[in-house]
């Protein structure tokens, strides 16, 4: 019974894990709101967060890999988080003359794929250096 419990457990914590990351990218957005943009179609958003929870995911998943303790997944997940919000960040700072977070704001699918394909990418660079 042991693997059922520790498989909850890590689920558990990652559905907790990426609620936290939603909640703080969503503190971090200013000329939209994520889930009422959703609500509203905007498809450039919702790929932006699918991108953002598929990354968080992927982390995730590299740390219960490489954890031997299920408290170490959750210090690494949190990390995880955290160094996904710095790559925002820094794709928002060298992204040019464009604002992603304006150009998401009215529906840019363009800059939309191209900010899941950030997210996503750096999510296995980040986690393929858990060790």
């Amino acid at each position: 019974m042991g693997p059922f419990i520790a498989t909850f457990v890590y689920f558990a914590i990652s559905v907790v894990i990426v609620l936290i990351g939603l909640f703080i990218f969503e503190m971090m957005t200013k000329k939209y709101k994520d889930l009422e943009a959703v609500h509203d179609g905007n498809v450039a958003v919702a790929m932006s967060i699918s991108g953002k929870i598929i990354g968080i995911c992927i982390i995730l998943a590299f740390a219960i890999y490489h954890s031997t303790e299920i408290y170490e997944t959750l210090i690494w997940g949190i990390y995880g988080v955290v160094l996904q919000m710095i790559a925002y960040l820094l794709f928002d700072l060298f992204s040019g003359k464009i604002s992603v977070e304006e150009q998401l704001s009215k529906n840019n699918m363009a800059v939309g794929i191209l900010s899941m394909g950030v997210s996503i990418g750096l999510a296995f660079v980040i986690g393929a250096s858990i060790t």
